[in-house]
C-alpha cells in the first residue's frame, strides 16, 4: 500500500518565495483528486502538485519569481485563484500573484502598546482621503498624533469585489485590497505609524466569507450547513475537517502579525462564529496570537465585537474564559446615544434611562442578564470586575453611523454642546476610547453603505436587504443605493472642515480632552461613579477614595444649581465646555472650588466640567 506523504506543518499556505529562485506552494483541497499550478504570467506553464495527507497538495518549483500570476487547476478542469493568495492584482476573479514576503522595515525600535495606552481612531481607507489608499492615509498621521490618537484601526482590508466596499464582503483573507495599495501599501502605512508611535489595529472577519468571488467551497469543507449566519453559510469551526479550517484562519491572523507587523486584530461579530467544540476556535486563536507575541517580544491584542455581552470572551483561560483582550461595548454607545437623541426605535427601545448610562460607566455592560424587549429574551452576562481597559467604548463607529438609513453622523443629530458632552463621556471614561473618522471635527458627510458587485442578482439582493434592515427603526428617508458610485463619493471625508468655525473649535476640544486623559491616565485608576439620576448628572471621581480628578457630566436640558458631595481641598477647574473658547455661552463656574462636605454649582445644559485637586506644596 502506497503511503501518503506527510506535509510539513510549519509550511505556509499559499505561494512562498524560497532561496535559489524557487517557489513553494501549499494548498488544502481535500475535494480535489488532482491539483496543478497554472502560471499565466509572465509565461504560461503547468506545474503539478503532489497530494499529501489530510487533503493537502504541495510542490516546490524553480523559476517561479515574485510577480508571477497563477491559478490552481482542480482535476484538470476548473481553475481558481489561491484561497491563501497574498495579492489579487485584478480583483477577486483574476489570478493570484506571487509576492516577496520581505519589506524594508524601519520599526525595529517599536515595542508595541499596552492596552491601557490605546486611544483608537477607526477609519475606512477608501473614503478617508480623496485617493482612497494606504499611502494617502500616511499624510494624515501627524495630525492624528497631534490630536492624541495612539492607534489607528483600519476597517477590513482583505480583498473584496470591485473597488468600493466596507470590507466585510472580503473573500481572500490573506490578500490586501488591490485598490488600497496591496500588501506593500499596507506595510508602508504600518511602518509609518510605528515610526510615529502609533499602533495599528486591523479589522479581521472570521465569521463569514463574502458572496462574490467566494470559491472556498470548491476546495474543501470550509462551510457547514449545521448553522446559519446573517450573511449565509457558517464557517466550519467544529465539524469534520474543521482542524484545517481553523489552521487557515489562525495562519491568517499570524500573517497579519508577523509579516505585516499589525499590533491588534478587531474580530468582527464573534457571536456569528458558530462553534460548540470543547476548545473553541477563539480560545485557540488567542493562544496562537499571544504565543507569537511572546516570541516577537511585543504585545499583540485581540479585540472582540460581540452582540451577546459575553464577558467570558475577555476572561483569562484560568477562569474559564477565552483569553481575548478587549470587548467592544455597544451598550455604552446605546445608553449614551439615547440620552442625547431620545431615539427609542429598533434596539434603542432597550435604552433611554439615565441609570443605564450610570451602570455603563460603573460596570461596562448595561444588559448583564436583564430582559431585553428588543430581543424578547434575557441578554448578556456581567462585566462587573472586568478591568476597564478590557472594554472599548465610543459615541460613533462604522456600524452605528453607517447602519442608519441616511448614514447620518452625530453631528447631524444633536447640538454642538451635546457633541462636546459625548466626546467627554467617551474620552474621560475609564475605558479604551474609540473615535470614528471625522468625529473629532464634526464631519457632516454621511457614512453610507456601499458595494461594487458585478452580479445583478446580488446587487438587487443587497438593495432589498438594506431596506428590510431599517424596518424596525422607522427612520424617515430612503436608503441610498449601495451599488451607486455616488453613494461612495458622498461618504468621503471633508478634512478642510477642521479649519472652519465650530469644526475647528471641536477639534481643539477633542485634543484637550485627549491631553487631559493622557495626563491623568483614566484607565489606570479606580473610578467611582456617583449618579444624580433625577438631575441627569454623573460625577466621576478618579482615584477612588482619595480622588485627584473629578468630572461632571450634565445631560439635563435646563440650567440648574446642584449640591454635590465633594472631597476636601482646593480643586482647580481644568476644563469647562461652556467657556467661550470652546464655543460656549460663557461659564459661571469659578476657576477654583474649595471642597467641603457639600458644594453648590450651577450647571448649564449638556455641559462638561473637569476639576483637578491642587497638591500641597
Amino acid at each position: 500500500m502506497r503511503k501518503t506523504p506527510a506535509v510539513n506543518d510549519k509550511a505556509k499556505l499559499g505561494a512562498t518565495i524560497m532561496e535559489g529562485s524557487r517557489c513553494g506552494f501549499l494548498l488544502w483541497a481535500p475535494l480535489a483528486g488532482s491539483v496543478d499550478v497554472q502560471i499565466v504570467l509572465p509565461q504560461e506553464k503547468l506545474l503539478p502538485l503532489t497530494r499529501g495527507d489530510k487533503g493537502y497538495f504541495y510542490g516546490t518549483f524553480e523559476g517561479v519569481r515574485p510577480g508571477a500570476q497563477y491559478f490552481y487547476r482542480l482535476d484538470g478542469r476548473k481553475r481558481l485563484p489561491d484561497p491563501a493568495s497574498r495579492f489579487q492584482p485584478h480583483g477577486v476573479h483574476g489570478p493570484s500573484q506571487v509576492i516577496e514576503s520581505g519589506f524594508a522595515w524601519n520599526d525595529g525600535s517599536w515595542s508595541g502598546l499596552h492596552l491601557r495606552d490605546y486611544v483608537i481612531y477607526e477609519l475606512h481607507v477608501g473614503v478617508y482621503t480623496p485617493e482612497g489608499t494606504f499611502d494617502a492615509v500616511t499624510g494624515h498621521l501627524d495630525r492624528l498624533v497631534e490630536l492624541g490618537i495612539t492607534a489607528i484601526e483600519l476597517m477590513p482590508a482583505a480583498q473584496f469585489p470591485g473597488n468600493r466596499n466596507w470590507g466585510y464582503d472580503g473573500v481572500y483573507p490573506f490578500a490586501v485590497q488591490n485598490t488600497y495599495g496591496g500588501p506593500d501599501g499596507l506595510k508602508r502605512l504600518v511602518n509609518a505609524c510605528h515610526e510615529k508611535g502609533l499602533a495599528v489595529v486591523l479589522d479581521a472577519v472570521y465569521n463569514h466569507i463574502g458572496p462574490e468571488g467566494n470559491y472556498l467551497g470548491d476546495f474543501g469543507p470550509y462551510f457547514t450547513d449545521r448553522y446559519r449566519t446573517p450573511w449565509g453559510m457558517a464557517l466550519n469551526f467544529d465539524g469534520p475537517d474543521s482542524d484545517e479550517v481553523r489552521r487557515y484562519f489562525t495562519e491568517n491572523a499570524l500573517y497579519w502579525v508577523k509579516e505585516c507587523h499589525i499590533d491588534a486584530l478587531r474580530l468582527d461579530a464573534v457571536h456569528a462564529i458558530m462553534d460548540k467544540s470543547p476548545h473553541p476556535f477563539l480560545a485557540e486563536l488567542a493562544e496562537a496570537v499571544h504565543g507569537e507575541a511572546a516570541r516577537l517580544k511585543r504585545p499583540v491584542h485581540l479585540m472582540a465585537e460581540d452582540d451577546l455581552n459575553d464577558a467570558a470572551l475577555i476572561r483569562p483561560p484560568r477562569l474559564g474564559g477565552y483569553g481575548l483582550d478587549t470587548h467592544w461595548n455597544d451598550d455604552f454607545h446605546h445608553a449614551l446615544h439615547t440620552m442625547l437623541t431620545g431615539e427609542q426605535t429598533g434596539y434603542y427601545i432597550d435604552f433611554g434611562r439615565f441609570d443605564q448610562l450610570a451602570k455603563a460607566f460603573r460596570e461596562g455592560f448595561v444588559y448583564s442578564g436583564e430582559y431585553s424587549a428588543y430581543r424578547r429574551r434575557r441578554q448578556g452576562s456581567s462585566s462587573r470586575g472586568v478591568e476597564p481597559h478590557h472594554l472599548v467604548v465610543f459615541a460613533q463607529n462604522h456600524d452605528q453611523t453607517g447602519n442608519r438609513v441616511l448614514g447620518d453622523r452625530l453631528s447631524r443629530l444633536v447640538s454642538f454642546e451635546m457633541l462636546k458632552l459625548a466626546a467627554g463621556a467617551v474620552i474621560l471614561s475609564p475605558f479604551i476610547p474609540l473615535l470614528f473618522m471625522g468625529e473629532e471635527y464634526g464631519e457632516t458627510a454621511p457614512f453610507l453603505y456601499f458595494v461594487s458587485h458585478s452580479d445583478p442578482d446580488l446587487i438587487e439582493a443587497v438593495q432589498k436587504g438594506r431596506k428590510e434592515e431599517f424596518a424596525d427603526f422607522r427612520w424617515i428617508g430612503e436608503p441610498s443605493d449601495p451599488q451607486a458610485e455616488e453613494t461612495f463619493q458622498r461618504s468621503k471625508l471633508q478634512h478642510g472642515l477642521r479649519l472652519k468655525g465650530e469644526h475647528e473649535v471641536l477639534f481643539r476640544f477633542y485634543r484637550e480632552l485627549l491631553r487631559l486623559r493622557s495626563q491623568f491616565r483614566a484607565s489606570n485608576k479606580k473610578m467611582d461613579v456617583l449618579s444624580y439620576e433625577s438631575e441627569h448628572v454623573l460625577l466621576l471621581r478618579l482615584g477612588g477614595e482619595t480622588p485627584d480628578v473629578i468630572t461632571l457630566l450634565h445631560f439635563g436640558r435646563m440650567e440648574r444649581s446642584f449640591i454635590f458631595q465633594w472631597p476636601p481641598g482646593e480643586w482647580v477647574k481644568k476644563l469647562d465646555s461652556t467657556e467661550n473658547r470652546w464655543g460656549g455661552k460663557g461659564s459661571g463656574i469659578p476657576p477654583l472650588v474649595y471642597g467641603r462636605e457639600e458644594v453648590s454649582l450651577g450647571l448649564a445644559p449638556y455641559s462638561l466640567l473637569l476639576f483637578v485637586a491642587r497638591k500641597e506644596r
